[in-house]
């Protein structure tokens, strides 16, 4: 099976609820993660986080789940991958 049909198997949604916890699901990689910025790959591309207090819930490598809590203030898609310092190394 192609690599970009099996991405497509893995849904990618995203939920915020309040502005206060964004739940992510087709999660690859992360690429960045601080308390202002969180950087991510989905199966749909990067996406970009942003906003004050972040914290990660939690991370599931099995499904690609994804939980945050913090202020939310924006969210950012490109279909641009630069590759994070895992994939650089071992990639």
């Amino acid at each position: 099976m192609a690599d970009h049909e099996m991405k497509k198997q893995i849904p990618q949604n995203v939920v915020i609820q309040d502005r206060e916890k964004i739940s992510i699901t087709g999660v690859e990689d992360i690429e960045n993660f601080d308390d202002r910025e969180t950087i991510l790959y989905t199966t749909l591309g990067k996406l970009v986080i942003r906003g004050r207090d972040l914290k990660m819930e939690r991370l599931s490598v099995d499904d690609g789940g994804l939980v945050i809590h913090g202020q939310i203030d924006a969210l950012e898609y490109s279909a641009a991958r630069s590759g994070s310092i895992l994939s650089k190394l071992f990639g």
